[in-house]
């Protein structure tokens, strides 16, 4: 490890001008490359005190032994030049995107004699006109297949192609009249590409004039009495309408635009990307990296930009880019996408209407790709038992802990306090064990308290059921099990056959937290006399890993399959209990409003909000309707329907989130369960 003071350049070296700056290692190789558009303040912030930087910059300037940099006149020119060098040296501690998987385009090779039309994937060649990317091969085929009707571009390779000219006979596609046979001569060369130019102007968007033009074309041939003629050019247009049905419009002002979206955590970052031409979405692609430096979202989409466009120019690089942050240094961004273009480009994040709507779907892509993409490994039987054994090396058990518990609270501002727990066995959930709690003995923000708690409850039942008789009864303290139906749990079982809940304890405790939770749950098992349980809590911000009696995290490496598996135990965690809070909020929203009508109980009250479906068909109903309720008389329906009327309507929620007004109380339910603000 290098002392970063034994290669600091003196302040006076380093000027003030806009450049580029790599960090070699001690072999001499590039290991980072950044911009700035001031080098003298930003190279300074790498070397001061090392507990101020950021993990990852820290690890980085320890690796390195030098720094050098090439000053530039402008930051357009910055920019350009770190995506040269990024290509170049493939720095480690760059964000290196990756695809998440191979996306093929739709081509036509423009650099031959004869444009063939064809999928093709991997990297873009010079002359090459590419549409797309599409998710699936056999969508570009459909499509294609659709369009030869009317475009009978050639699509066989170059040596069917040359061996029908050699025999003088075309091949199945030109008898059928997909093909207009340029092989045997059927158009000529020039003929051939202006079918080739036709084909790409209609899917780069301009279909408007050509389907008007085909339309007169029938109508002429019909008042000709051409009729055979006027059929055909009817099935050409007929063709061509199911072709453009192939891909939705999404925006009706035509837009070209391409809309970049983001999720990430600590580890990795996940990027979705709609390419929307003529107001209809083209081609989607998606690339997966893991966060090597420390960078943002703002930087997170620079790092795509230069990604995306780097190699591309002319229309490839749409009018608008949509994005969810702007990078620092927007202008320049802005101004380099500008000149790969040759024109205008609006660099902008979507404020309302359809445009703020499809990025919000583009984000739901990228939160399934990150999603998919930590899931995969748990599919794979060898992965989760290195996953078991790394975590178990990693906090010095003394075997692989094949059954895990981790627990979590949620709450809203100290409200409706619950908790879950999920339990995974072998490295996969049991969804049937899985349960959650009601918080009733305090209210507040004191998740320590909670979650003391919570496993204190959990291992008084463990050791309640390992002593007791074996009999069922009901839950006690608010333990409710998963809703749907559950499966047979493994482990010890009653005298009736049924599965004893909490009887079957876990090898690891893991809490949604760091030290503070770690000692709660710690000392609530030494209160219990519990010494054969470990226990640990996983940090959000840095993903560290907290054991309670050391004062230093354990840190696993963000390769590790360990720490994956960790992260989907703590993350489906959070998210039951998340969902349980949710729920909670929304029936006491629901039901709020009937909690003043006098002499109605919880079960009526309950009874009356199933039958109508809300609270605003409730206040609309006459007394007779209200009657139809089972054990619902006429007084209490008449008490119900005064006390509704004399009662001033709700106030509208607020999403303490965004401020948003949620409109009306038929919609409360619904938003609060999808757009509050969650612990």
């Amino acid at each position: 490890m290098a002392d970063p003071s034994s290669y600091r350049p003196k302040p006076g070296q380093i000027p003030e001008s806009p450049g580029v700056y790599k960090f070699r290692d001690e072999h001499g190789r590039v290991i980072y490359v950044g911009k700035a558009k001031s080098l003298r303040p930003r190279l300074s912030s790498y070397f001061q005190d090392l507990a101020n930087l950021h993990p990852r910059t820290r690890t980085m300037v320890t690796t390195a032994a030098s720094v050098e940099w090439t000053v530039v006149s402008t930051e357009v020119e910055a920019l350009q030049l770190e995506y040269s060098w990024i290509k170049e040296f493939d720095p480690r501690f760059n964000v290196k995107y990756r695809d998440d998987k191979s996306y093929p385009s739709l081509a036509v090779t423009l650099n031959e004699e004869f444009p063939r039309v064809q999928v093709m994937r991997g990297p873009k060649k010079k002359g090459v006109r590419y549409f797309g990317p599409y998710g699936h091969a056999w969508a570009i085929r459909e499509t294609v297949d659709l369009m030869l009707r009317v475009f009978p571009v050639r699509t066989c390779s170059a040596g069917v192609f040359k061996r029908s000219a050699q025999i003088g006979r075309p091949c199945l596609l030109g008898y059928i009249g997909k093909c207009s046979a340029p092989c045997v001569g059927r158009v000529t060369a020039e003929e051939h590409r202006r079918l080739a130019e036709e084909f790409c102007d209609f899917m780069a968007g301009r279909t408007g004039a050509y389907l008007r033009r085909l339309e007169q074309q029938m109508q002429e041939a019909a008042e000709e009495m051409e009729y055979e003629k006027a059929a055909r050019l009817r099935d050409d247009i007929g063709a061509l309408k199911r072709a453009m049905e192939k891909n939705a419009v999404v925006l009706a002002d035509a837009t070209d635009a391409d809309l970049i979206a983001i999720a990430e955590d600590e580890l990795e970052a996940a990027v979705q990307i709609f390419h929307v031409r003529g107001g209809r979405v083209r081609g989607q692609r998606g690339w997966v990296t893991d966060k090597v430096e420390a960078v943002d979202t703002a930087g997170l989409v620079e790092h795509a930009l230069q990604q995306l466009y780097g190699e591309e120019k002319g229309d490839a690089v749409p009018k608008e880019v949509l994005v969810p942050a702007l990078p620092e240094l927007a202008e320049p961004v802005a101004q380099w996408l500008s000149d790969r273009r040759g024109s205008r480009v609006d660099l902008r994040i979507p404020q309302r209407g359809d445009k703020k709507d499809l990025m919000a779907t583009v984000a739901r892509n990228a939160q399934q790709a990150l999603a998919l993409h930590k899931t995969k490994r748990a599919s794979d039987l060898t992965t989760r038992s290195r996953a078991l054994e790394e975590i178990a090396e990693a906090l010095e058990l003394d075997s692989a802990p094949l059954r895990i518990e981790c627990f979590d609270i949620s709450h809203l501002q100290g409200e409706d306090v619950v908790a879950s727990m999920v339990v995974f066995e072998d490295g996969l959930a049991r969804k049937s064990e899985y349960r959650r709690f009601q918080i009733k003995s305090f209210a507040g923000q004191d998740d320590v308290r909670a979650m003391h708690e919570v496993v204190g409850r959990r291992f008084r039942r463990y050791l309640q059921e390992k002593t007791d008789t074996g009999e069922w009864g009901p839950e006690p303290d608010g333990e409710t099990a998963q809703d749907g139906p559950l499966e047979a749990p493994a482990g010890p079982i009653d005298e009736s056959g049924k599965p004893k809940r909490f009887a079957y304890p876990p090898q690891l405790v893991v809490v949604d937290g760091g030290r503070p939770q770690v000692a709660a749950a710690k000392r609530a098992l030494d209160e219990l006399g519990i010494d054969d349980v470990a226990v640990c809590g996983l940090a959000k911000r840095l993903e560290e890993v907290w054991l309670p009696d050391d004062e230093d995290p354990v840190v696993l490496p963000r390769s590790s399959e360990g720490l994956y598996l960790l992260q989907r135990v703590r993350d489906e965690a959070h998210r039951f209990a998340i969902t349980y809070q949710r729920g909670k909020r929304a029936k006491s929203m629901k039901a709020g409003a009937l909690d003043t009508v006098p002499g109605l109980g919880e079960s009526r009250r309950q009874a009356l909000l199933k039958h109508f479906g809300s609270l605003k068909r409730l206040r609309a109903a006459t007394v007779e309707q209200i009657c139809e309720v089972p054990g619902v008389g006429r007084k209490t329906a008449e008490t119900v329907a005064a006390a509704l009327a004399t009662a001033a309507p709700a106030a509208p929620a607020v999403n303490t989130a965004t401020g948003e007004i949620i409109e009306d109380e038929a919609t409360s339910v619904a938003s609060s369960a999808t757009r509050g603000t969650d612990r």
